[in-house]
């Protein structure tokens, strides 16, 4: 029998151990960073660098908010596919209840989908 047997039997010691070194790992790996790091910052390295090039003007550019609604519904909509792609390869396994929830999914998008559209967020203009 495996010496780790009856740690794994318990689920909530191994959730936690793995949420303690979630959290440890990367808190030591960043402390360890800042002492071992040279730090001697001077004028010319705090100065903004844009490709090589000196920059000029303001740096403030007033973005279209259409652009990140888009962006949003391109993450939602690329999610879904991540959804739905798991339940393609296994529907032979899972049967009809898998198909109506994938339905009422699919269903709950296209709301979604056709509130944005009446919201007007599908447009540029």
């Amino acid at each position: 029998m495996d010496p780790l047997y009856h740690l794994y039997q318990n689920n909530y010691l191994v959730v936690a151990v793995f949420i303690l070194l979630g959290i440890i790992l990367p808190l030591v790996a960043l402390t360890a960073g800042r002492f071992l790091r040279p730090s001697n910052p001077t004028k010319e390295k705090q100065t903004t660098y844009e490709s090589g090039v000196e920059p000029t003007g303001s740096s403030w550019v007033q973005f279209n908010v259409r652009y990140y609604m888009f962006a949003l519904l391109f993450v939602l909509f690329d999610v879904e596919t991540v959804f739905l792609y798991p339940w393609a390869v296994a529907y032979d396994y899972l049967g009809i209840f898998a198909l109506i929830e994938m339905v009422i999914f699919m269903f709950m998008l296209l709301i979604g989908l056709i509130y944005a559209w009446k919201k007007k967020v599908l447009t540029w203009i």
